[in-house]
């Protein structure tokens, strides 16, 4: 059976299935995943902190149930509503998306309706024969234009390139919104500690005012010196210091919060500094291992699926050395009256197909190969970084969660210790046991204490946040498949 005569009768479902059965080449080298650039266990200084690993992972700890605290909760639904950074991430998913439905439509042909009609006078000087006239034309049908048939697999390699373009973009989105969730609760926390710093300032300012006060007094009388005087004054000052310092940093970070969450702050977002300073405002966090990362850490799935695309591009880059074969065809009615272009015998069809080979290009292709070449290995390499600074951050996460802990109990001893001493100071200094030297000696080191109990609170706080955040936790929808 002749093909250019049965062409004509065939419908463009049977040549899109045609085409598809001819594409099954595919000169696009299957994809490995690099083997993990870091050790297989955590290090040794945090196995303590790391534990037995669990069977749930990080990423299967919602922020809601990680969170307990019902005012961080409320922070970072309203940041999840809200920031802008998030809702860019999330219209550039639907561009990637409509991009690679673009290069996916370039698989299937393209059929298009057309009609067209032309009227003319040729002179009978002009006129084969010498009758010129008005003749008329006019023809309707279907068409593909230039349809590629994809032999070697061009075509298909672009489109996986795209869509794996596409995975990146929606692990963008991930990532996007598990920084925010760990920058609201980092940023939440440290607005309560400024809130405790700045109470526990005022405070001391009013416990050193009425000092100074009292010293102004006994020098007036002569009972205090000169030096007395100024060691209290000092200390006053330093407290006035620490009031507007701790003002402005609160004052700052409200304001950071504000921009996070897209939106004036609310005025009972944040509880009040008199309130306990729950220990139990964050759930444990299963480590598991350095593997797990690369399921769990979006950034680590980006840079794959960028691999991936990387690697669909040289499938493009080496179908440029083979022919390229493309179709174009109509079909339809076409007649010298309109009233009878669809009159039996008036069916018209044409078939153009056209066949591409490369021979010489000047080593075009070749450099194009090794340029797709190097980016694949530009891709492993970015992919390796990854999770080396992945491991990195979980690894220092780990070791700050077996250390600060003990911190935290060894800094609240102390303030416990200080406290006494600043007690028995002034007893001693009341009962002329002591100078006033010591008892000024004993405040400022419980100031001191103080505020570095209410700064390793925080740390240990914001050290937790960051691991959550490190072992990809933060993911609060089902992950869309490839």
């Amino acid at each position: 059976m002749n093909l250019y005569t049965t062409l004509p009768g065939l419908k463009t479902a049977p040549l899109a299935l045609a085409a598809l059965v001819l594409s099954a080449c595919s000169l696009m080298p299957s994809y490995e995943r690099p083997p993990l650039p870091v050790a297989s266990s955590w290090p040794e200084a945090t196995a303590t902190a790391a534990g037995t690993p669990a069977t749930s992972k990080a990423q299967d700890i919602q922020w809601q149930d990680f969170f307990q605290d019902e005012g961080l909760k409320r922070a970072i639904s309203l940041a999840l509503e809200g920031n802008r950074d998030l809702r860019v991430a999330i219209i550039n998913i639907e561009r990637a998306r409509a991009l690679y439905q673009v290069q996916a439509a370039d698989r299937l042909p393209t059929v298009s309706a057309g009609a067209s009609g032309a009227r003319q006078q040729v002179p009978d000087s002009l006129a084969p024969g010498g009758h010129g006239g008005i003749s008329s034309s006019y023809s309707a049908g279907l068409g593909v234009t230039a349809f590629e048939l994809d032999l070697f697999g061009r075509v298909r390699s672009m489109s996986q390139a795209a869509l794996n373009r596409y995975v990146a973009t929606e692990e963008d989105r991930r990532g996007a919104q598990i920084s925010l969730i760990a920058e609201v609760a980092a940023l939440y926390e440290s607005t309560l500690a400024d809130g405790r710093l700045l109470a526990l300032g005022q405070q001391t300012l009013a416990s050193r005012t009425e000092s100074y006060q009292r010293q102004l007094q006994l020098h007036e009388q002569g009972a205090s010196s000169e030096y007395d005087l100024r060691q209290s004054e000092s200390l006053f000052e330093a407290a006035k210091i620490a009031v507007a310092q701790q003002t402005r940093q609160r004052a700052q970070d409200e304001n950071a919060l504000a921009l996070l969450l897209g939106r004036p702050l609310p005025a009972d977002l944040l509880p009040p500094v008199t309130a306990a300073w729950d220990s139990r405002i964050m759930r444990d966090i299963p480590a598991g291992l350095p593997s797990d990362l690369i399921a769990t850490r979006p950034d680590i799935r980006r840079q794959e699926a960028l691999l991936r695309s990387a690697n669909a591009n040289i499938g493009v880059a080496r179908a440029a050395f083979f022919p390229r074969i493309s179709l174009t065809g109509t079909i339809g009615t076409s007649s010298s009256e309109l009233s009878g272009l669809f009159d039996t015998g008036s069916r018209a069809w044409s078939f153009l197909p056209q066949v591409s080979l490369p021979i010489f290009d000047g080593g075009r292709n070749r450099a194009n190969l090794g340029v797709a070449k190097a980016d694949r290995e530009i891709a492993i390499a970015q992919y390796d970084k990854t999770i080396q600074v992945a491991f990195r951050e979980v690894a220092d996460g780990l070791a700050g969660q077996a250390t600060l802990s003990e911190e935290l109990r060894a800094v609240n001893a102390q303030e416990t210790a200080e406290q006494v001493r600043f007690r028995l100071a002034g007893a001693r200094y009341e009962g002329g046991q002591a100078s006033f030297l010591e008892y000024l000696d004993a405040q400022r080191s419980l100031f001191t204490v103080q505020q570095q109990a209410i700064r390793t609170r925080l740390a240990e706080l914001q050290n937790r946040i960051g691991l959550y955040k490190a072992l990809g936790g933060g993911w609060s929808t089902e992950q869309p498949a490839a």
